[in-house]
């Protein structure tokens, strides 16, 4: 049998769902568990943990929205991730961890062998965090790390921490998406992210939105794209003192970059054979648009399953 699905949001877990969803765990039967705001007891999450510690099909694991809401909670977390080895991808959005519950889960972070994609979003986290973070981001060719992270609306942070965290990319020959909406950062952390971009081989996707940035940094983020040449692709800019012609200039630039890169790659054939791959990681992010905006962790979710996908697919091969 091929491994399923289970999603379940904002409900409370019965004794007899948790049981079903441990057996499926026992079972390998299982790629995704989401359990996304739902209520359950202590106990029944601690069951849930030892099951998923042995899963060898779960691929991704999502704890949104409060779901890891203890330090009794996280330890039981940490135990699990310490035993497993095949989750890729991690969703804790939401989820009241602080530095101190950070520093309880990054061992097993650290040596998880299988994790590219981490969300700790909306999570109480500060700098203390981002030096534990920047962990998982090794230099160049040390070891394996994370290809997409997520820090949403994590306004603890100081610019001493994103300044550690842009160098930690600048090095990181791994990072292709980096999530840091909602953040107070301001013009000043934006111009030590563009540096990071611009000395990254890797990073695709920047989300800037709403982090209190305006036309200063969108000038020297303009100026990066035009004269560097980078691998980015998407920058978000929304939600920001910017004006909408600077913005429209930097997509303009990013989408003539994405193109010449297409043409000199191959012949009409081969770019209609990438469009055709690009095609369902397309779909599911615009599968997101039917969530409500009072929920980002649901759409992060969804736009971000096709990269673990993608990335599961490169690991198959």
């Amino acid at each position: 049998m091929l491994p399923s699905s289970i999603q379940i949001s904002g409900e409370p877990l019965s004794g007899a769902e948790v049981r079903d969803i441990c057996r499926g765990l026992r079972d390998n039967a299982v790629r995704l568990l989401s359990l996304r705001g739902c209520r359950l007891c202590d106990r029944d999450f601690g069951r849930i943990c030892r099951a998923l510690a042995g899963a060898t099909s779960l691929a991704q694991l999502n704890l949104n929205l409060g779901v890891v809401s203890s330090p009794s909670r996280i330890k039981q977390l940490a135990e699990a991730l310490r035993t497993n080895r095949s989750i890729q991808s991690l969703f804790l959005h939401g989820s009241p961890l602080t530095d101190a519950g950070l520093a309880l889960l990054n061992p097993a972070l650290a040596l998880h062998p299988a994790l590219v994609a981490l969300d700790l979003g909306d999570c109480m986290l500060g700098d203390e965090a981002i030096n534990l973070i920047c962990g998982l981001l090794p230099p160049d060719g040390a070891k394996s790390g994370l290809k997409e992270l997520t820090l949403s609306a994590n306004p603890g942070i100081t610019p001493k921490g994103w300044s550690r965290l842009a160098i930690a990319v600048a090095h990181s020959s791994q990072v292709r998406v980096l999530n840091l909406d909602y953040n107070p950062l301001g013009d000043h952390v934006a111009g030590m992210l563009a540096v990071a971009v611009a000395s990254s081989r890797t990073l695709e996707v920047l989300d800037l939105e709403g982090t209190g940035l305006t036309n200063q940094s969108a000038q020297t983020l303009l100026d990066m794209v035009e004269n560097y040449p980078t691998a980015l692709r998407s920058l978000v800019l929304a939600e920001n003192s910017i004006s909408p012609e600077l913005q429209q200039q930097i997509c303009d630039l990013l989408s003539e970059g994405e193109e010449e890169e297409e043409e000199v790659a191959g012949g009409p054939g081969d770019t209609q054979e990438r469009e055709r791959a690009r095609q369902p990681a397309a779909h599911q992010r615009g599968s997101s648009s039917w969530t409500g905006p009072s929920d980002p962790s649901s759409q992060m979710v969804l736009m971000t399953s096709g990269l673990g996908d993608s990335l599961l697919a490169e690991t198959e091969m």
